[in-house]
């Protein structure tokens, strides 16, 4: 049974700080070119990485003996300790200041912004604003707000009744198409040092959190948007991004990248084989 979910108690964490330096390295950025579904290469000292290089980088590390049954560290510490089982990253918001490059010694200074609870059609919701600030030798790189959900453990795989049929999927501008392989899954994890058990592991995420199968990282799919909307505007990052999950992308399945360009701002989204989307995000420049 899920513990009691204190609110008062859990704003506490609100104001609270963390700094974690690291090194934009030339075989990280390798790994995570690869990965997006990009030319490899050679990078060298002062190449600029992959715009979502950050999320790979200075993530927490902890003994296994402090890990919760999910794979994540165990509930408290930086985080608010809240007690509903399932985590997800829900959407957020990221302004691009300046690229990282590679050999940059990178800090990223987070600090917990808000902490709300709503109710959905899932039960109980707990939202967490967690804002960062990334900064490389040469100022602040990027600015992001994060929003984190917790929610209950329901089962998944039981659909309403009655349940509506879906919107039509949106007709796009430009789209590419890959597979939402295990492996591609695994190695964003690793890249990430992302224990999270429902990213690679089935009976994990089956049997135990009810979904039909491993789950696409929500930072994953915000990546490869952000590089396609990049792509777009001749390798320029977008000023801002806004973006929020709409539903699980899973494993085995193909997936489509998508991009509508009105010459101000750029819708962009993720959809399913179904061409559902799965992620929505707006950039402007």
């Amino acid at each position: 049974m899920t513990e009691k979910l204190d609110i008062d108690h859990l704003r506490q964490w609100i104001g609270r700080s963390t700094e974690a330096t690291d090194i934009v390295t030339a075989q990280l950025v390798k790994g995570l070119r690869a990965t997006l579904f990009q030319d490899v290469g050679e990078p060298k000292v002062g190449d600029a990485a992959p715009f979502t290089v950050h999320w790979c980088l200075a993530q927490p590390v902890f003994p296994m003996s402090m890990l919760g049954p999910d794979g994540h560290p165990a509930r408290g510490g930086f985080l608010p300790p809240v007690p509903l089982p399932r985590r997800m990253w829900a959407g957020g918001e990221i302004e691009f200041l300046q690229p990282l490059r590679v050999g940059d010694e990178s800090t990223r200074t987070s600090r917990i912004a808000d902490v709300q609870v709503k109710s959905g059609s899932t039960g109980t919701l707990c939202f967490v604003s967690v804002e960062h600030s990334i900064s490389s030798p040469r100022g602040v790189a990027i600015r992001e707000r994060q929003d984190i959900v917790y929610r209950e453990m329901t089962n998944t795989q039981a659909a309403p009744a009655k349940a509506p049929p879906p919107p039509p999927p949106p007709k796009a501008q430009h789209r590419e198409i890959h597979v939402s392989d295990p492996v591609l899954l695994f190695r964003y994890s690793a890249l990430t040092f992302n224990g999270h058990r429902i990213h690679y592991d089935r009976d994990y995420v089956t049997k135990v959190e009810g979904y039909p199968g491993l789950i696409f990282h929500g930072p994953l799919q915000a990546a490869l948007i952000i590089e396609m909307a990049a792509k777009l505007r001749s390798g320029k990052a977008p000023k801002k991004f806004t973006y929020r999950g709409l539903q699980p992308l899973f494993e085995g399945t193909e997936f489509s990248i998508n991009a509508n360009d009105d010459g101000e701002s750029m819708e962009l989204w993720t959809a399913n084989a179904e061409g559902q989307p799965t992620m929505k995000g707006t950039a402007v420049w």
